[in-house]
């Protein structure tokens, strides 16, 4: 199996820890592809889908999504979505361009967003005895990634402590490829157990963390490198590991022009003709894969 546009799960009973190692290429090409970013708006980008890959996958089944959308004040900037749903990600980012090229090649997350916040959001479909659920968290987007202001949305938002690592480069083909790890330390839940979560010592998640720490760049970005060979490589003298949760990535944009035009036609007449050019066609321009999507009146009327 290839060791690209996947995510591997995996736990540390010992430990209370979960975790998921990922990595992304092909798919991440083709969404990138669909707007022609700058580089530091690529990479910025590409972070952002994989962090979207880490967290969605922790969903329990293909029929929640997770949302993650960074917004700023006056910033570079101005806003960052990306989301996961059934293993598809699919992402954009809107910013001005003038002012980005004042600042470098590299510019800092502070740089980019100035006073920004960080929203993920978790939608959970309803199930079999269970009703739908939608839970969101906001915090300051804090730290020099969007990987360590995710560790501070699960510390502040959650009490989870979290480990995130997030990788990009370009291969010698020219095509972006993005590695990345999550690491959670989980309360143990069972019922007259304390819960981990409200100690203020966490001497089994200090190790691991420790541990989790050494990895490097290269292994997140390398596609030869096994994902549960990365998971080896970091835990292999704990007591057990266990591999679970595989995910295949794809890209995902759930743009479609029959719900387009059911859309549409909730708008009163007059304001669907305002909304028309000139060939009588209301040209509906999708963020997320870039395509336009050009509705004629005559056919919401029919």
């Amino acid at each position: 199996m290839s060791e690209i546009d996947r995510v591997q799960g995996f736990t540390i009973p010992s430990r209370h820890v979960r975790g998921r190692v990922a990595r992304l290429g092909p798919v991440l090409d083709e969404v990138l592809s669909a707007h022609a970013y700058p580089p530091a708006i690529e990479r910025l980008l590409a972070e952002a889908l994989m962090l979207a890959a880490l967290l969605g996958t922790t969903l329990k089944d293909d029929a929640g999504q997770m949302t993650l959308q960074a917004q700023t004040e006056a910033g570079v900037v101005s806003l960052l979505v990306a989301d996961y749903k059934a293993g598809a990600v699919r992402g954009y980012v809107q910013f001005d361009a003038d002012r980005l090229a004042e600042m470098g090649s590299d510019p800092s997350l502070f740089g980019l967003f100035g006073k920004g916040y960080l929203a993920i959001t978790f939608d959970q479909a309803a199930s079999a005895g269970a009703e739908a659920t939608r839970y969101q968290g906001i915090v300051p987007l804090e730290g020099e990634s969007l990987g360590k202001a995710a560790e501070y949305y699960f510390s502040q938002s959650e009490q989870i402590p979290s480990f995130v690592q997030i990788d990009v480069r370009h291969g010698p083909n020219g095509g972006c490829i993005a590695g990345g790890v999550l690491i959670q330390h989980l309360p143990e839940g069972e019922v007259g157990r304390e819960r981990l979560h409200v100690r203020h010592d966490h001497p089994e998640w200090e190790h691991v963390q420790a541990l989790a720490s050494t990895v490097k760049s290269d292994e997140l970005t390398n596609p030869e490198l096994g994902l549960s060979d990365i998971v080896w490589r970091l835990f292999h003298e704990e007591e057990e590991v266990r591999v679970n949760d595989d995910h295949v990535l794809t890209r995902g944009c759930r743009c479609d022009l029959t719900h387009i035009r059911d859309v549409l036609g909730r708008f009163p007449a007059d304001e669907r003709t305002d909304m028309a050019d000139e060939a009588g066609n209301i040209n509906v321009d999708c963020a997320f894969c870039s395509r336009i999507f050009p509705v004629s009146l005559a056919s919401l009327t029919q």
